[in-house]
């Protein structure tokens, strides 16, 4: 009798805070939502962890008490929600010790778990009203977001696409893309190990030139074959009818300014692919497409674009004009030669599909792989 008790209080508690929470945040329901399934996860994982009848529900648990609320009333809680609830609270624990007495949601902190189930037939006792906003300021997606999110098992990397999707108002949809494209591996291939870190800790921070790079870069959403057929033309027109998918690919901070921007000196016209303005940095970004292999002379007429425009464009407050020559195959020692060390010029792949993940982490690992042997 008493293991079917504290089973009941269990699902009471699940249903009190469901009833609180949704009364009381009408006009966040977004977040709400997220804060009640963390709470969910909160109470499966102290239930399975001190309940007196855990061991009599073992796997049994989840279903039996996604039944029960379906019971009482309570939507969402199927045996697959009620999962992604429990992994959502184990990945995010350390919220419980940020916000101010978060103990409190369940009941006095030192109590038992049994002790809080019992008590907790008790709806009154449960003061959500006082710490709801501190639980909910730790959430800025909608439970949606954070259900792609669970799909990510590195910590690190799972906290960089939470700050982006949050900073950045990505939709579930382009959080998604950018997952699908190893957004953070291909950041992470041109950092530094100190500048990979701070990707889990600030997102992307955009500082420098060398900050607006990823690579690949990939435009899968151009829906254009993958065969060296295509025109450069057909992939800058590709780009201009698909361009905010192509703004959000670029990064933070850019602005469409031009296409076949044209200049003239000495009575030679000269056109750049597409011209940007970056409102982060405060400068002019100049990309010119390749569809093939990279060459010296590509670099050498990008240098002419970048100094035109650092010379008679670009205001004398904004930064020096970046460059970036976008090629299917490129060859870094080539890069290296032709540049110098300070040029404002890159260059960076692009594909037409969406990269392996596997590959990717593998590439990032042997990075770090050499940034720490370096370190050492």
């Amino acid at each position: 009798m008493k293991q079917d008790f504290v089973f009941e209080h269990l699902v009471e508690l699940c249903r009190a805070t469901h009833e609180q929470l949704q009364q009381q945040a009408a006009h966040s329901i977004d977040t709400t939502l997220v804060a009640r399934n963390w709470l969910f996860g909160r109470y499966i994982v102290e239930f399975e962890q001190g309940g007196s009848d855990r061991a009599e529900y073992g796997e049994r648990l989840i279903p039996k008490l996604s039944q029960a609320l379906k019971h009482k009333g309570v939507k969402g809680v199927s045996t697959t929600n009620l999962k992604q609830f429990r992994s959502f609270y184990l990945g995010r624990k350390a919220i419980g010790q940020t916000v101010s007495d978060l103990s409190n949601l369940v009941l006095e902190k030192g109590q038992t778990v049994s002790d809080q189930f019992e008590l907790s037939r008790r709806p009154t006792s449960l003061p959500l009203h006082a710490m709801a906003d501190g639980l909910l300021s730790h959430f800025r997606l909608s439970w949606s977001h954070y259900v792609a999110l669970l799909t990510i098992d590195n910590p690190e990397e799972c906290r960089f696409y939470e700050i982006e999707a949050a900073a950045n108002s990505w939709s579930v949809r382009e959080l998604e893309r950018q997952i699908a494209s190893s957004f953070y591996e291909r950041l992470a291939l041109s950092r530094d190990k100190e500048e990979i870190r701070r990707l889990s800790r600030e997102g992307q921070v955009v500082e420098k030139a060398a900050d607006l790079i990823k690579n690949p870069l990939v435009l899968e959403f151009l829906g254009l074959e993958e065969k060296p057929t295509y025109s450069e033309n057909e992939l800058e027109t590709a780009i201009i009818d698909r361009l905010e998918s192509f703004l959000l690919e670029l990064g933070k901070g850019f602005l469409f300014e031009a296409r076949q921007k044209r200049f003239t000196f000495d009575n030679d016209h000269f056109y750049v692919d597409l011209v940007f303005y970056n409102r982060l940095l405060r400068c002019y970004v100049l990309i010119d497409l390749k569809r093939d292999k990279l060459t010296h002379q590509d670099l050498g007429q990008m240098q002419m674009y970048v100094n035109y425009f650092d010379r008679h464009v670009k205001l004398a407050e904004e930064l020096p004009t970046v460059g970036i020559v976008l090629c299917r195959r490129k060859n870094d020692t080539l890069v290296e030669l032709t540049l110098p060390a300070e040029a404002n010029i890159f260059a960076s792949k692009y594909q037409l599909y969406l990269p392996s993940k596997k590959e990717l982490k593998a590439q990032v690992e042997e990075v770090q792989a050499e940034l720490e042997k370096g370190g050492k």
